[in-house]
């Protein structure tokens, strides 16, 4: 057996983590900068993500879907988190840094989840399927130019 599908698939998954993370970190400057929670750029932010996936990553089909369900998942507690240690670090008056070593990962999840709203976790699905859907689909073919009649 070769070695080249087994570093595809790691490489893949790699990249849709860390397309994940930015689009967490992304979507957090654009709550910070509004002073306003944004749950429903879940659905644009997962969309892009499945673009990108389907388009850079893999080919489109149920690899892909994964993928992009991964990324979006990712970017959505990612996103999460860091909100709750940005409040933490606002009430606290200190770093975000210091926030995020001093509360740890369990406190800053049972933060994120008691913040989390029906509404919230309705748009958190709605992306994850409009991932998952767009990735799915096979990418159109482009027609050729039409020609310049002589």
């Amino acid at each position: 057996m070769s070695a080249r599908p087994l570093l595809k698939a790691a490489f893949a998954v790699f990249s849709a983590a860390m397309l994940g993370l930015a689009a967490g970190a992304l979507w957090m400057v654009a709550t910070l900068y509004l002073r306003q929670l944004l749950p429903w750029l879940v659905v644009p932010l997962g969309a892009l993500l499945a673009w990108t996936i389907r388009r850079v990553v893999l080919r489109p089909g149920i690899g892909a879907a994964m993928l992009a369900v991964l990324a979006t998942v990712l970017a959505t507690l990612y996103m999460n988190l860091l909100l709750a240690a940005t409040r933490i670090a606002g009430e606290m008056d200190m770093g975000l840094i210091d926030a995020l070593r001093t509360a740890g990962a369990g406190m800053l999840w049972q933060l994120a989840r008691l913040a989390l709203t029906p509404v919230d976790i309705g748009w958190f699905v709605a992306g994850i399927v409009l991932a998952a859907m767009i990735a799915t689909r096979p990418a159109r073919r482009r027609l050729p130019p039409p020609q310049a009649r002589s």
